[in-house]
């Protein structure tokens, strides 16, 4: 039977502390938790794996990357794969998708079928 992509509900704390950590590195403190809060009060949202990559300019990371490689082990042993967080980007002040947290899940299911959906909580 082929692997098939099971998402978890909710992020977990450490993804969110993860997604904290990279954000107060390019904003406040301030705004980073607030982005948190958003994240976390964020509807999930299922959009394509290239989508992804294609709107945050993100290079898709070589397979064998230890962190890909994992999480393609993971979707292929069925195992829940926490939702990736996004802050929106914005098209007109030519600001790009950022992934807060997710990133490797990303390019392992951009291997495992790049049109597939990926489970996204979204902060504006």
């Amino acid at each position: 039977m082929p692997a098939k992509l099971v998402w978890k509900k909710k992020p977990e704390s450490e993804d969110l502390d993860a997604a904290l950590n990279f954000l107060s590195l390019i904003c406040t403190p301030g705004k980073a938790k607030k982005l948190i809060g958003a994240l976390q009060d964020a509807k999930p949202v299922e959009r394509a794996a290239k989508d992804l990559l294609r709107a945050s300019g993100l290079p898709l990371l070589v397979r064998d990357e230890p962190h890909v490689d994992d999480d393609l082990k993971n979707i292929h042993k069925g195992k829940p794969l926490a939702p990736v967080l996004l802050v929106r980007g914005d098209f007109q002040k030519r600001m790009r998708l950022v992934v807060a947290d997710g990133y490797h899940r990303i390019c392992a299911v951009c291997y495992f079928d790049e049109n597939a959906p990926i489970a996204c909580h979204i902060a504006d």
